[in-house]
């Protein structure tokens, strides 16, 4: 009541808060790392899965054998050419014919060059080993005299094929071409043989400064490294010069 008339206040409605935009932002917020800890957390599990398949991948090779690898590489090579033959068969083709028309060039003189390196020298490992590849040596140089044979036989007539009764021994004469040959192939191993060697050969002149082996070789090694420093005291007591 103001001024002897009435008054009525008209209540206005309440404005927005502050408050509320920032509690969405949070929300916001709050998703945001809800949803990035999720993918987080199934990162995790991925990379666990993935890490016990590897285990368990690991597992299995390491009580396979040792050359499983180069085993399954040729079962599987030796299938493929099982199949590959019952087809040429098939077909009526020959499969050694097939096969070579698949070789190029490239590979046929690999292939040769690993043939001819088939037997190589590695020096000296033992003795059995040794006499082993010279045998395989002497057979590969065996070349078959068809004419010389023929006359063996034709001399020797039936002590060409001996029986329990048959007296040979010492009838046999070497040709001049098998000697030849024999005495070629000694020199060569001879020669060969001076290669691999490492005994040095013995001077009868050289000064005798050494009480055995051992010592020797031990002078040996001062001279070669403090000889050219120590040259001129050792002659001054050769002389007996020496201060």
């Amino acid at each position: 009541f103001v001024d002897g008339h009435d008054c009525i206040h008209l209540q206005e409605p309440a404005a927005v808060t502050e408050d509320e935009p920032a509690e969405s932002l949070a929300s916001q917020k709050r998703e945001a790392r809800l949803r990035k800890f999720r993918e987080l957390h199934f990162k995790r599990n991925e990379a666990r899965k993935l890490n016990h398949q590897e285990v368990v991948e690991e597992d299995k090779r390491l009580k396979l054998p040792t050359n499983w690898e180069a085993k399954k590489a040729r079962l599987e090579w030796e299938l493929a050419e099982s199949e590959k033959k019952k087809e040429c068969a098939a077909r009526g083709e020959d499969y050694n014919r097939v096969k070579l028309l698949e070789i190029t060039a490239d590979d046929a003189e690999r292939w040769e060059r690993k043939k001819k390196k088939k037997n190589p020298d590695t020096g000296f490992a033992g003795y059995a080993e040794a006499q082993f590849r010279q045998y395989q040596r002497l057979t590969k140089q065996i070349r078959p005299d068809l004419e010389g044979y023929e006359k063996l036989r034709e001399e020797s007539g039936e002590d060409f094929y001996p029986t329990s009764n048959s007296l040979i021994h010492g009838t046999h004469v070497p040709t001049k071409e098998g000697i030849d040959r024999m005495v070629e192939d000694v020199e060569k191993q001879i020669e060969k043989r001076a290669k691999y060697s490492r005994r040095r050969a013995y001077n009868d002149d050289a000064d005798i400064d050494y009480i055995n082996e051992r010592n020797a070789k031990f002078n040996k090694k001062a001279e070669r490294f403090y000889g050219k420093y120590t040259a001129e005291i050792k002659q001054n007591l050769e002389r007996g010069t020496a201060v």
